[in-house]
């Protein structure tokens, strides 16, 4: 029978450390906890294997393997890992054990990193591995903020009710997410259909003029003269051009998105477009109201869990996605720590405004942080919601105002030389 090492606090508070033999690592929690002590962390032990044993535990492994084993691209689909998440709290829910449930989730899976991922984890667990630790070893779908709290559920006993509240979180999470996405869907559809039309007016349309005025030999205005060099540069056609204007105008925008994913990869680069992002207006406001609801949420699940409040902070802001919130949490946790309050620092960074701070403390005061916390979130997530329908509200009006302004400046940039051809006929009639 496999040992376990384990780790925990004993009935007078004091941290005491031992071994324990058990089947897998759920019976070795409920062994340490029949003790009347508290489970830290519990691993299998490292032991020796004899030569035969060795020998074959790599072949059953790699018979796993051979029948399971497909080549993907890229990373975990999030809705994917919601849904097996999902599914894992209702198995055990059902009361089934842990390695089954696994076994039967790895089954419904179709060929693809998840499935993978998942007969490693399997592999783990019959290896005497908790479950928490075979995830850990899998950073591309089970990040940080999953497995603290998937540890905090087999400390606790309470798996299942752990796995339903990360399937919420996580479900939540991408509502909002598709949401936000949902809204710029129609502005960037709009947007691209428009330089297209520019595009299209510059190549073909405004050459017809030029050729005309020339035939006519009309003095043309500064804004058409503006307008035609515009046209000739986006057709190629200046002299000592070699690629066209209208590479440059399809490439751009490709062209920016490397160069913020490039920029945003060092911690500068993304500390100073996160400033930038929360000060644009309009935008800045959905970002910042996004940001608090996102760590908010995060928070109040880990304190619920029975994460520690140190490291559900720092889990919280290494999650936040938002370098001016990670350094305003990393300031909590440095206050925590130091036996001072959570809702000080946060008012002094000024990343939330005082609602948010007054409930952080009621709930300080209280001893119910964590409830707070996601009514916070429930309270944030409805102002975005509103926010995003304000936004798209806003941008209808305002697309239609900046383009018609394009199209009116292209409009009377062709028509003063046709006025003035106009006057010059008359005047010699």
């Amino acid at each position: 029978m496999p040992t376990f090492v384990y780790e925990a606090i004993n009935a007078a508070g004091k941290s005491q450390k031992g071994t324990v033999e058990a089947a897998n690592s759920e019976e070795a929690i409920k062994r340490i906890r029949d003790q009347q002590l508290f489970p830290k962390s519990v691993k299998p032990a490292k032991s020796s294997k004899k030569k035969g044993e060795k020998d074959a535990a790599p072949a059953k492994k790699k018979k796993r393997k051979k029948g399971g084993t497909s080549i993907s691209i890229g990373g975990v689909s999030k809705k994917h890992l919601t849904l097996f998440t999902r599914q894992l709290s209702t198995l055990q829910d059902a009361g089934l054990p842990l390695l089954r449930s696994l076994q039967i989730l790895e089954g419904q899976q179709k060929p693809g990193l998840l499935k993978n991922i998942i007969g490693g984890v399997v592999e783990e667990v019959e290896g005497g591995s908790s479950l928490s630790d075979a995830m850990s070893k899998y950073p591309k779908a089970f990040d940080v903020l999953y497995t603290k709290m998937v540890h905090a559920g087999e400390i606790g006993g309470v798996l299942d009710i752990i796995l339903q509240r990360l399937a919420e979180f996580m479900e939540k999470a991408q509502r909002l997410k598709r949401k936000i996405r949902g809204a710029m869907v129609y502005p960037i559809a709009v947007i691209c259909i428009a330089m297209v039309i520019l595009t299209a007016i510059m190549v073909f349309i405004i050459p017809k003029f030029e050729e005309i005025f020339a035939d006519f030999g009309v003095n043309l205005p500064g804004l058409t003269v503006w307008l035609i060099n515009t046209s000739r540069w986006v057709a190629g056609q200046e002299t000592g051009q070699q690629v066209p204007g209208w590479v440059f105008v399809i490439l751009s925008p490709f062209a920016f998105f490397i160069f913020w994913k490039v920029i945003r990869k060092t911690k500068p680069g993304k500390a100073v477009t996160d400033i930038l992002l929360l000060w644009t207006p309009i935008f800045g406001n959905l970002i910042r109201k996004t940001t608090i609801a996102r760590f908010t949420r995060t928070l109040g699940t880990l304190i619920s869990a029975g994460v520690p409040i140190l490291d559900a902070v720092t889990i919280t802001g290494e999650t936040s996605g938002n370098f001016v919130f990670e350094r305003a949490l990393q300031k909590v946790h440095d206050s925590i720590r130091e036996g001072e309050t959570f809702a000080e620092p946060l008012r002094a960074s000024k990343t939330c405004d005082g609602l948010v701070i007054n409930m952080i403390d009621v709930g300080e005061e209280t001893g119910e942080l964590d409830a707070m916390l996601m009514k916070i979130a429930d309270n944030y997530d409805e102002e975005v919601d509103v926010a995003v329908a304000a936004l798209v509200s806003l941008l209808q009006p305002l697309m239609v105002i900046v383009l018609g302004g394009i199209i009116g400046t292209i409009i009377i940039a062709m028509f003063l030389p046709l006025v003035e051809m106009i006057n010059s006929l008359n005047s010699s009639n």
